[in-house]
């Protein structure tokens, strides 16, 4: 038996630090999710991904949301070792739109996203 925690435990943890990054927009703690050299696509092959820590910083940032104009709620819909596919909804306040969002996320041995590439559509 094994004391290595499961891959849907790690995702899941690292879902938990996601969000927090998100709501903080500190930049460390965006840092902290990602490996050095990770690509971050805002949709599928972006043609100008945000590329290494401090390139998703600077995305992140430029495009932030303020913690309390928002709430999200995930699933996950599966996880091999390195490989997870999370399901989300984000709502925005104030009237603002609310997204379905599909998110691959590739992670390297240390648990850090490698790649992350997410797909959204704004609910009708």
């Amino acid at each position: 038996m094994t004391d290595q925690p499961s891959a849907r435990d790690h995702v899941h943890a690292w879902m938990e630090k996601y969000q927090a990054a998100w709501a903080s927009n500190e930049p460390q703690d965006i840092r902290d999710l990602f490996t050095e050299d990770a690509r971050y696509e805002t949709r599928p092959g972006d043609p100008e991904p945000w590329l290494g820590r401090d390139g998703i910083v600077d995305g992140w940032l430029a495009a932030r949301d303020e913690p309390a104009d928002w709430t999200f709620t995930w699933k996950l819909l599966g996880a091999d070792a390195d490989t997870a596919f999370i399901q989300g909804m984000t709502t925005y306040s104030a009237g603002r739109p609310s997204y379905d969002n599909l998110w691959v996320i590739r992670f390297d041995g240390a648990g850090r996203a490698a790649a992350f590439t997410e797909w959204f559509m704004e609910r009708a």
